[in-house]
């Protein structure tokens, strides 16, 4: 689970804008045609200039409905097969592989040494709350969630209000793998600073590890003033991701329980997004696995994100 952050506000100095987002497979999206969706991602996601903050609810967390977390992490098999790696309407990035890195890892609850998966992101970020669906599909394959809560980024920023999710206070307990978040910053705006409110701070190795993978050095496609850009996920350093594997927009004028309850429909287009992101994550993590569960690693749909990915 994600660390609280222990800054001292009194004593600190003012804050630098909010990270910025990254929409991830921007050349995809330009190569089939998506161009108004494409112009308006250019423009990286920056603080909003002021206007009305969307808290996520009266008592600052709002548990997400049992009915819900089932719809999100027990999407039927057949519709993972189904779907494989093809979303025509909303094109989808693969995570990137990466070489010869250290490996990441960390100590379940059991105490066996196991790969970690790190996310870094925050609630006002439209291309983080699109992230989160998929990221957390593709990890109920191999674990059990607990603590998710229900979260819009913000109101006032690119792609507005799109329904999500927070990891603020979830848990991942799974017998294969660690998973760790860290959500910045709120989605509610502070005048006062200029900036959206500190949620979350990364411990030193987990922001050293931002500091040299989320740059171009490391990520195809990146520019400079990109680098550090969120959401961030490393899958054990063997793969990352950064940026919205689809675009956010693919989300809008849906409401978090209409997305959910079509996770069943494999014709929708916001589940094709969703689920061909999650296969292409699921292959990316059985990768570190030793392909476990089998079940899930030779099933169609991950063996179709392999083959995409050139993994076999």
């Amino acid at each position: 689970m994600a660390k609280t952050s222990t800054s001292k506000q009194r004593s600190a100095p003012p804050r630098p804008p909010a990270r910025s987002g990254r929409p991830a497979g921007l050349f995809t999206w330009i190569a089939v045609g998506l161009v108004v969706v494409v112009v308006a991602a250019l423009v990286i996601i920056k603080v909003a200039s002021g206007g009305p903050a969307n808290k996520p609810s009266a008592t600052g967390f709002q548990a997400t409905d049992a009915t819900t977390v089932a719809e999100l992490t027990k999407v039927p098999t057949s519709v993972f097969n189904t779907i494989g790696v093809t979303s025509p309407v909303a094109p989808v990035t693969a995570p990137q592989a990466l070489k010869g890195q250290p490996a990441l890892t960390a100590t379940n609850a059991s105490g066996k040494k196991v790969p970690e998966i790190l996310y870094i992101g925050a609630e006002y970020c439209p291309f983080c709350a699109a992230q989160r669906w998929s990221t957390i599909v593709a990890l109920s394959r191999f674990g059990t969630w607990s603590g998710l809560g229900n979260m819009s980024s913000s109101s006032t920023d690119y792609a507005p209000n799109t329904p999500t999710f927070t990891f603020v206070k979830a848990k991942f307990t799974s017998p294969y793998l660690v998973f760790q978040s860290v959500e910045e910053l709120t989605n509610i705006f502070d005048p006062t600073t200029n900036n959206y409110t500190t949620l979350q701070a990364p411990t030193a190795q987990e922001a050293a590890l931002v500091a040299k993978y989320d740059t171009p050095k490391y990520v195809k496609g990146m520019t400079a003033s990109q680098a550090q850009s969120i959401p961030f996920i490393t899958f054990a350093n063997t793969f990352l991701v950064s940026g919205a594997s689809y675009s956010p927009l693919t989300l809008a004028s849906s409401t978090r329980s209409t997305i959910a309850a079509g996770l069943s429909n494999a014709t929708s287009p916001v589940t094709q997004a969703i689920i061909a992101s999650a296969n292409y994550q699921t292959a990316a993590i059985c990768t570190l696995t030793n392909q476990q569960p089998g079940s899930v690693c030779t099933s169609a749909g991950v063996k179709a994100a392999d083959k995409a990915m050139g993994l076999k």
